[in-house]
Formats: C-alpha cells, structure tokens, sequence
C-alpha cells in the first residue's frame, strides 16, 4: 500500500476505530466482495478482454447462472466491471474489466503464483489432518 493511498485511509481508519474486524469496516466489505471465489475467477476469464455473460458462465465450471449474476452486479457496483449492451439482434450483454478493475491483476497473479508454488504444501497438510481427524 502506497503512503495515504485509499487503502492505506480505509484500513488506518478502521484500525484507529478499532473496528477492522467489524462486519461493517468498508475495507472488509469490499475484500468480501472482491475476494470471493466467482470473482476472483470471473476476472481471470475476463483478463484476455471482454466476454458475454455465457461465455463467462461456460468458462467457470460449477457457477450458477444466480451467482454469476449476483457476483457481476457487485463488481459492476463497485466499478470492477463495465456492463456493455450492444444493441444487435438479440440484443447481447457483455462484461469488461474497468481500468480500476485492472489495478487488481498483480495481486491476483501473486495469489494464483502462490497458489501454484504452494498446492502440493497445502495437499499434505489436508493429508495429514483428515488423517488425525478420523482417529480421533
């Protein structure tokens, strides 16, 4: 975080509050809504340029077409995403990350990147307290 950044104002804000664990901090908020896993991957398929809503839908297996529109109204709400109609026939939507949304591709590549360097870590862990977990 940049010195008097917006992030750096919202966490310090919340931090001096004492309320940054507090279900209402905005910064909390908007991690929610930003971290979640259909976001994070809705702007993974969209990171190549923009897409229609079923081309989105087809490219994140298990999504429901009710969490999908859910999750693309929250980023378009929070200036994420760009909702475009384009006025052919039928008329079609289509979803394109904003330059504000762009500014979240490092630290989604830097978790992708730790995800990939960490999987196999993370596997054995899982290995190792199913196990405990069915002795006990």
């Amino acid at each position: 975080m940049k010195p008097g950044s917006i992030e750096e104002t919202a966490v310090s804000e919340c931090r001096k509050e004492k309320v940054l664990s507090a279900a209402d901090c905005p910064s909390r908020l908007l991690l929610d809504q930003i971290a979640d896993k259909w976001s994070v991957l809705i702007l993974a398929s969209l990171c190549d340029g923009p897409l229609r809503f079923n081309a989105i839908k087809r490219r994140i297996e298990g999504v429901t077409q009710k969490a999908l529109t859910q999750t693309l109204r929250r980023l378009e709400r929070n200036g994420i995403l760009e909702r475009r109609v384009i006025a052919e026939s039928p008329i079609s939507v289509e979803y394109e990350i904003t330059p504000l949304g762009r500014t979240l591709n490092r630290p989604c590549q830097a978790l992708h990147a730790w995800t990939q360097a960490h999987l196999a870590e993370v596997e054995r862990a899982q290995a190792q307290f199913d196990k405990r977990a069915k002795s006990r």
